[in-house]
């Protein structure tokens, strides 16, 4: 069934400026599809008004993740939504690489420290960290601590665990020459490559154009994504390179990634015809 008419959810009051909505909504009403913005944290807001609601820039949520989870119900309820309801519930809390790493996927080592908890970073075999949420967005809450800082470290930690979940993973220094590579997938297929500087606290965030994917970038996608590609629309796989050159895990974004569609038309185009077929 043709898609008429869709929403691409977002929030009432954008933290900062999606770089991705003009030109899908443009992309969209130039295949004749009905494109609105449907704000999720709106209690006025009918997401039953339209044949799919693609979520796409609901960056306030990690502020209500039991709130969003619940709307996320209703709106799946209520029509179809993409990605599935089960599978961004899932990866709104960044606990899902342990479940990745303990399924055999390459990982950025990471250690969880929960809400309360008193840290113990002494026993960590890292100099060079990087603290940041289990449920956050953009560079909230995450902060680099280099070597020599891990009395700011601790302090830090100490602070944000009073309110939530966080979570300590080592530095990866290849992304200083290689840099971090955000994968971008969009209706089954992987169609670019950005390079990403290291985004933290208070930073602003600076891409590459966009790159061809390397082959074992292909392959790590798929695997990555095999168990939940059923109903997936789109997907960004952010990768790091280890000292060996093999890629690992620095995230998994199914539910409201930007996909850097200006950086590459044709990926633009294909979301717009995915969203339009999406069945």
């Amino acid at each position: 069934m043709r898609v008429k008419r869709v929403a691409l959810a977002t929030c009432q009051a954008l933290p900062e400026p999606d770089h991705d909505e003009a030109p899908l909504l443009a992309a969209l009403r130039g295949l004749g599809v009905s494109a609105d913005m449907l704000a999720w944290d709106d209690p006025a807001a009918d997401p039953a008004a339209y044949d799919l609601v693609v979520v796409r820039s609901t960056w306030n949520y990690i502020h209500d993740l039991p709130g969003f989870r619940a709307w996320l119900k209703r709106a799946g309820d209520a029509t179809r939504l993409a990605n599935p309801a089960d599978v961004m519930s899932w990866n709104c809390d960044k606990s899902y690489l342990f479940e990745l790493s303990a399924a055999g996927v390459p990982v950025v080592p990471t250690v969880n420290v929960s809400r309360g908890t008193w840290p113990a970073l002494d026993r960590l075999p890292w100099e060079d960290l990087v603290v940041k949420p289990r449920v956050g967005a953009a560079s909230f809450a995450t902060k680099r601590f280099p070597p020599g800082h891990r009395v700011q470290a601790e302090a830090f930690l100490r602070e944000t665990c009073s309110a939530r979940d966080m979570l300590v993973q080592p530095y990866v220094p290849s992304v200083d020459g290689h840099g971090e590579r955000s994968l971008v997938w969009v209706g089954g297929e992987l169609t670019h490559s950005v390079r990403k500087n290291p985004r933290l606290a208070g930073g602003d965030e600076s891409v590459s154009e966009a790159l061809p994917p390397e082959a074992d970038e292909r392959a790590f996608v798929e695997r990555v994504l095999a168990p939940r590609r059923q109903g997936l629309l789109y997907a960004r796989v952010d990768v790091a390179r280890a000292e060996d050159g093999t890629l690992m895990l620095m995230e998994l974004e199914l539910v409201e990634p930007s996909l850097f569609l200006k950086q590459c038309p044709p990926a633009l185009e294909r979301f717009a015809r995915a969203i339009e077929a999406y069945g």
